[in-house]
């Protein structure tokens, strides 16, 4: 009896902390000073200048193997086109985008390895709306439309032949490819790519989207999920597909073993929730807000154990920075009443781990964080949202 007794004041006690107002902010302001956006204007250009040279004759970079790949030339292409020095119309890009175009598939998507033809697809999609040509037009539409085609949704099955309706865990996620189970990455890469496209918030993709998302979301009053039934930070997991699964593992609160949340799928969650349109004072915001609150670092991706904390770092930067303009909030004011100017702190970060050459790479090389273009892109594209 006492031990339910200080549960139950634990929880009133967490649940007051999350509607209270925020404490007052202290700290730094909330726009990058003029010496810093030089740095970073000079920062991104040192970088361009380097993957100029890295360009294939066929007018890609190298991404899963050997030879140039589409995924990763849309993501370092995007960060040309979107950079004031080049733009749209630049050589490389105009190349870039010819490679890019000559990988669409017969079933209409634009990818080169079939098993990550969502994630392909959708930087691709990320690309040609940073081009912003009106011939484009179409091939928008089609990539639209293959993205939504591949969310698990009514009339399809899983692996094991089970219908996909609105109970069943895949509902409504998208994964790396039609034939395996979803995950929130490859959920949120979607969504950013239909939001970027100018897909507007009422199309019902990102409503089944949702469903998916909530069951990825560690609290167990809007999670329905059995992995979830003691859940309450808020956090965000990888998948809640085959029993639910973290890359951050497994925490252990009291008695209770529960799948760990972690920062760069917490801002995937979160960011994803705002591009469908949910309220900012939803409860499920409110909950990622006050994980974001909590564990607001640059120094590693959050919440992750022990060394795995700089696996995926370059990834986290790129959707710490895409969330927080989403947001829309120029700080961050933690649980300790600290304000922290996001830009700012995205800023001296990357500058600080940028290579002598102009590239960025992890040392902790995981989910392909080894390949400095893959890595150099993500960091120019968080940098120009933090310039925004």
């Amino acid at each position: 009896m006492h031990r339910l007794r200080l549960l139950a004041l634990t929880l009133w006690a967490a649940e007051s902390l999350l509607h209270a107002a925020p404490p007052p902010a202290t700290g730094p302001s909330d726009a990058l000073s003029p010496e810093r956006r030089r740095e970073v204007r000079a920062a991104i250009a040192r970088s361009l200048a380097r993957l100029e040279t890295t360009q294939r004759p066929d007018g890609g970079w190298a991404g899963f193997d050997a030879g140039s790949d589409p995924a990763v030339t849309s993501l370092v292409a995007q960060a040309f086109a979107q950079e004031p020095a080049y733009g749209p119309k630049h050589p490389v890009v105009r190349k870039a985008l010819r490679y890019v175009l000559s990988n669409r598939q017969p079933d209409g998507g634009i990818y080169g390895n079939a098993g990550v033809k969502n994630y392909s697809a959708s930087v691709a999609l990320m690309f040609l709306s940073s081009v912003a040509d009106p011939g484009l037009k179409e091939e928008i539409a089609r990539q639209q439309k293959f993205l939504k085609d591949n969310q698990w949704y009514e009339g399809k099955t899983d692996d094991d032949g089970r219908p996909v309706d609105r109970s069943h865990p895949w509902y409504g996620g998208a994964g790396y490819g039609s034939g395996k189970r979803p995950d929130l990455s490859n959920t949120q890469m979607m969504l950013e790519a239909l939001h970027q496209s100018g897909l507007p918030p009422d199309d019902p993709v990102y409503q089944r989207a949702l469903v998916f998302i909530q069951r990825c979301q560690m609290c167990s009053e809007t999670n329905d999920q059995p992995f979830a039934a003691r859940a309450r930070d808020g956090g965000f997991i990888y998948s809640p597909a085959n029993g639910g699964e973290s890359k951050a593992g497994f925490a252990t609160y009291g008695d209770d073993r529960i799948l760990r949340s972690y920062g760069s799928m917490t801002y995937a969650g979160f960011k994803s929730m705002l591009y469908a349109a949910v309220d900012r004072d939803d409860h499920r915001v409110q909950l990622a807000w006050r994980w974001i609150r909590s564990h607001y670092t640059l120094d590693e991706n959050p919440n992750m154990p022990g060394r795995q904390s700089l696996e995926g770092l370059f990834y986290y930067y790129h959707v710490f920075a895409k969330a927080l303009a989403a947001w829309g909030e120029p700080t961050v004011v933690d649980m300790e009443g600290k304000a922290h100017n996001w830009r700012e702190d995205l800023a001296r970060k990357l500058l600080s781990l940028q290579k002598p050459d102009g590239s960025w790479i992890n040392a902790a090389d995981r989910w392909m964080e080894g390949n400095p273009e893959l890595v150099s892109a993500y960091s120019i594209l968080a940098l120009q949202q933090a310039m925004r």
